[in-house]
């Protein structure tokens, strides 16, 4: 727990040699920081990394959903929502435009222990970040007016719509938690809350919520990246140093759970196609010394083909595509968990069964030494890939400080979880899991309760009415108002940012292999981390249309061993090197990719070469492949918004075209699959022709070209043509769709039709055009219908493309009973948009997407993603530069001719999917004439 020492200025260098047990060589990484505590109790890190012209600050509040009490559940997370609407010196809806204006990105998130608010922008806007932060944590009281904490009230009920109330299993942790926790305990309610105490809850309580928590004594500031460390000292002085610290707060003190008996429960589930088991049994906090045992412990009992529950799940008894076990620490206790979601119509009674057979499994064959290296390997590769950006070294730093008393315990983390032996994972099992009392939950298809687990009681699951009123809220609090909290200096005055920094690209180099592979790279040795990806172009586009799903199929079963190697050796010589190697496909495309340490690339790529050149074409592994795709097929068909993409899909691109199917095909084309497909999908279409090479990290162009050297020798070319899919003519009307989901408590709206190619001239010019409509938080579609009406969580427009036309959509998932309001407030927005913008708004879409290219390119990801752009469309290596001026050089006037070339409200397609009992007949009146209702199999 955390220890409030007050440091007056502490400079360590953490020099970490990590897991060097489990590598030969041991790779050592340095990371400085400064922590320092203001007169008001407020802890700062500071670490300096200059790689790139950009900061990062992130401000961790010790106060999640732990803090709250019953009947006032919710209000950690209700307040996440509050923290970005206004403060006293920063305007409504400030907090995203002034970031995002200044080229950054922001966003905040809750849990069951904290409260995260964070920003990386441009180094010049690092004293506008304080100021606003400052502000939000010193000065937001007088601005949690009744209007606004009624609006976010309605924002958060959505998001519960969206996340919990509207999906398949969405009552799962909800109910675990009724069942493990007592009455009290901080975990036993979720973080979002119940409906009942969001809707409640007052403008009085939510001001006394903020006063207690809400202190410079009670959270962490972490500033990273390229910072003049003396003038941020001086600015974090200046704004934080004046706010009140507040009353000394406690931590809380951990509250482990024990169970005296097996506790059972069940729920049928309106969106559910196949049952669900969840097994609990209660364990530790995060850091005791027993957790880091336990974590190893659910990888290896679930992870892997050579571990007892897939073993048993998957492959013996086939009862489910899949398996997870994992262990969940959090701040005053922690969990084991097991869940297993099977296919349909498997009674959970033999899953039960199944489990405890698992256990004895366990206990007889147990694991190897060699396979708790294997893990620990991971982990290093795992822990590096944590650091790559700046804002994931502030959230580390902020974590460990605030929860493990100094960011300094990285160190001290990393040695607990190399110290971990296979005695200590045996110790833990029979510690906490062998023959212990659990929690268990059957998650069934409405109106199959037979397929429950025996002895299970109903759960107690409050389920909201689809229309009607709201549940009727408390009466507010009359006249209940905040005065302004003066300041010794005027806080209404906006820090000036200075002149922006020069943004340099990064620098590409390019081969090219004996047989006409293109290869491209960049170089990044900020860490020893290497990641590599082998395109092969054609992906579904060349399966054929009557049995889509084999090119899917081809790269999953690639993973599964090669000729010299079964499926488990492939498995446990990939895990040796730490390493993440994995075929995948696209709609366009195949790739292999490997994600490892540099020091492990040259075997990593060797054994990616294999698989490459060597599929096994295991029978066994294509059968439960394909059992496990069609169960995917059918869950999808439970979730609205898969319906919504897929169903979209099939009216924008007609039957006749290989894009209206999923990658995935069809049921009635995978169960005609065979693996005789697969095999001449593999020598009809692999082919160095169509295939190219992006490698970005700590490698060379000299150490990459002679890694990759024998894949120009060995691979011989063949042409391979590319089905090229004629698009239909545009829509000449609207029409309306709707898809009934049988009490769906969300519509889940999609407006558009077809777009174009990435290749267009106008592609990118569109989605400049686009971006104040709906292609950011401050999108006026979002501003509307989330931020003024409180109708949705979030809505959003785009417009997408390949070497195929993409289509042009608008979406969102609103309150079923507001699904008319919001579709039309969607119609009169896009007709609205096409007479053009503000120069206010023009202005602050070039600044937002020019400036934001000072941070695109920080991570290993962010360097792939634009070698991948590059190679796919032959673009220029300087497009980014290109784009800039497309930004820079675009007027009012071109924005609208663009608006009224690709929006046309009254030409597009209204998909709807929820609840046709209640809303589908009402959306005739937005005079598109009648509602189509579809039928989605």
């Amino acid at each position: 727990m955390k220890s409030r020492l007050k440091v007056v200025s502490v400079f360590i260098v953490a020099a970490l040699v990590v897991l060097a047990a489990c590598a030969p060589k041991a790779e050592k990484l340095e990371i400085a920081y400064e922590k320092y505590t203001l007169d008001n109790g407020l802890e700062v890190i500071l670490h300096e990394d200059s790689s790139d012209p950009i900061v990062a600050v992130a401000l961790l509040y010790h106060v999640g959903s732990n803090r709250e009490e019953v009947g006032l559940t919710g209000f950690a997370h209700l307040f996440e929502h509050m923290m970005f609407q206004e403060s006293q010196h920063v305007g409504q809806d400030q907090f995203f435009r002034k970031i995002q204006d200044a080229g950054g990105m922001l966003n905040g998130g809750t849990g069951n222990d904290s409260t995260i608010y964070f920003e990386v922008v441009p180094r010049n806007a690092l004293e506008m970040v304080l100021w606003m932060e400052s502000d939000r944590l010193g000065f937001l009281g007088s601005k949690v007016t009744q209007e606004a904490f009624v609006n976010q009230q309605g924002i958060v009920k959505n998001e519960k719509r969206e996340s919990v109330d509207n999906r398949p299993y969405g009552y799962t942790t909800g109910v675990i938690g009724k069942l493990l926790y007592p009455e009290g305990h901080p975990y036993n309610w979720t973080v979002i809350g119940s409906m009942e105490d969001l809707t409640n809850a007052t403008l009085e309580d939510v001001h006394t919520f903020h006063d207690k928590w809400y202190r410079p004594k009670n959270c962490t500031l972490v500033v990273a990246g390229d910072y003049d460390e003396a003038q941020t000292k001086e600015w974090v002085e200046k704004y934080f140093g004046e706010i009140d610290g507040g009353a000394d707060i406690t931590d809380p003190v951990d509250w482990h759970i024990t169970l005296d008996a097996p506790k059972l429960a069940y729920h049928e589930d309106n969106f559910a196609k196949s049952p669900e088991l969840n097994m609990i049994f209660p364990t530790v906090d995060e850091y005791h010394e027993d957790a880091y045992a336990l974590s190893f412990l659910g990888q290896l009992f679930s992870y892997g083909k050579k571990a007892p529950l897939y073993k048993v799940f998957v492959e013996e008894k086939k009862l489910s595509p899949s398996v997870s076990g994992y262990q969940s620490s959090l701040e005053i206790t922690g969990t084991f968990r097991i869940r297993i979601r099977t296919f349909p119509d498997v009674d959970l009674d033999d899953v039960k069964s199944a489990i405890f057979e698992t256990f004895e499994k366990f206990e007889t064959e147990s694991f190897t030494d060699q396979d708790v290296e294997r893990i620990k390997a991971g982990i290093e590769t795992q822990f590096y890939g944590g650091l790559s950006s700046i804002l994931g070294k502030s959230f580390q730093l902020a974590s460990y400080n605030e929860y493990a008393g100094s960011p300094g315990f990285l160190t001290e983390d990393l040695e607990l979880t190399k110290a971990v032996m296979k005695e200590d994972i045996i110790r833990v099992y029979e510690k906490y899991i062998k023959d212990k009392p659990y929690v268990m939950t059957s998650f069934v298809p409405k109106g199959e309760m037979e397929l429950a687990v025996e002895g299970s009681e109903k759960a107690d699951v409050v389920e909201e009415a689809i229309s009607g009123e709201e549940l009727a809220a408390k009466t507010p609090v009359e006249d209940f108002t905040v005065e302004a909290i003066p300041s010794y200096f005027d806080r209404s005055l906006e820090p000036d940012k200075g002149p922006d920094p020069v943004i340099t690209l990064p620098t590409v180099w390019q081969a090219e292999l004996d047989n006409g592979i293109k290869v491209l790279g960049i170089g990044h040795a900020e860490l020893p981390l290497v990641q590599f990806s082998l395109a092969i172009k054609g992906g579904m586009l060349l399966d054929d249309i009557d049995k889509v799903g084999v090119a899917q199929l081809v790269a999953q079963l690639m993973n599964e061993g090669t000729e010299n190697k079964t499926p488990i050796e492939l498995e446990e010589a990939i895990d040796d090197l730490g390493a993440s190697i994995y075929m995948s496909s696209l709609r366009e495309s195949l790739s292999l990719r490997v994600n490892c340490l540099k020091s492990k690339f040259a075997d990593a790529y060797r054994l990616a070469e294999e698989i490459l050149f060597e599929p096994r074409w295991d029978e066994k592994e294509f059968a439960l492949l394909k059992q496990q795709t069609l169960e995917s097929i059918n869950r999808s068909k439970a979730n609205p918004n898969a319906i919504s993409y897929q169903v979209f899909n099939k009216l924008v691109y007609g039957d006749s075209h290989i894009f209206s199917r999923t990658s995935s095909g069809p049921k009635e084309s995978v169960e005609s699959i065979e693996i005789d497909d697969l095999k001449n999908y593999y020598a009809a279409n692999i082919s160095p022709s169509v295939a190219f090479i992006t490698v970005v990290g700590d490698i060379t162009q000299t150490e990459a070209m002679a890694i990759f050297r024998t894949l120009g020798e060995r691979w011989e070319p063949k042409e391979v043509v590319i089905p090229v899919y004629p698009v239909p003519e545009a829509r000449d009307m609207a029409e309306v769709y709707f898809v009934d989901v049988p009490n769906a408590k969300q519509s889940v709206i999609r407006i558009g039709n077809l777009g174009m190619t990435a290749l267009d001239a106008d592609f990118y010019p569109a989605y400049v055009m686009n971006y104040k409509l709906g292609g950011s938080f401050n999108g006026i579609v979002n501003l509307v219908l989330r931020e003024e009406k409180g109708y949705t969580y979030g809505a959003s427009s785009g417009f997408s493309g390949s070497h195929v036309p993409g289509t042009f959509a608008a979406s969102s998932s609103v309150q079923s009973r507001v699904t008319l309001e919001s579709v039309q407030i969607f119609k009169d927005l896009m007709t609205e948009y096409r007479d053009g913008i503000s120069e206010d708004d023009m202005a602050f879409t070039k600044s937002a997407l020019i400036k934001s290219n000072t941070s695109r390119f920080e991570t290993l990801g962010g360097l792939m993603g634009m070698l991948s752009a590059i190679a796919s469309y032959d673009y220029p290596v300087d497009y980014i530069k290109n784009q800039e001026e497309i930004v820079r050089s675009m007027t009012i006037e071109s924005h609208r001719e663009l608006a009224q070339k690709y929006l046309h409200p009254d030409k597009m397609i209204y998909l709807v999917v929820g609840d046709a009992k209640t809303q589908l007949e009402q959306l005739e009146q937005l005079g598109f004439g009648k509602p189509i209702l579809i039928e989605h199999k």
